[in-house]
């Protein structure tokens, strides 16, 4: 039988997952679309779409990451790491897999 808590704990690590996604996606097709679409052919309202769209994408990572750690259970050094990952092309992509095992192995029966 599993507690309420680690349910929980399952769950927010789920939508945590799904964030990341998120905002990595947002942040690549910024980077790699919208950038050259205004600097290589003249397109400013492509920044101008995607850049809010990514921004606040980024503000509900940011609030899932505290929720998240702050569930316990998480090193500095890891917390640093997720954070870091926001800031990085493809790194919330690597964080998403590292949320997947830690989400496996809390979903092993014991």
């Amino acid at each position: 039988m599993i507690s309420a808590l680690h349910r929980e704990e399952l769950s927010q690590l789920r939508r945590m997952r799904a964030v990341s996604l998120l905002e990595g996606v947002t942040l690549l097709l910024l980077v790699c679309v919208a950038v050259p679409l205004k600097h290589l052919a003249g397109f400013p309202i492509a920044t101008s779409i995607m850049g809010p769209i990514h921004g606040m994408a980024f503000v509900l990572y940011v609030w899932m990451l505290v929720q998240t750690v702050s569930m316990g259970g998480w090193t500095k050094g890891q917390a640093a790491g997720m954070a870091l990952a926001a800031f990085i092309p493809f790194g919330a992509f690597v964080n998403e897999r590292v949320l997947a095992r830690r989400q496996a192995s809390l979903a092993k029966p014991v």
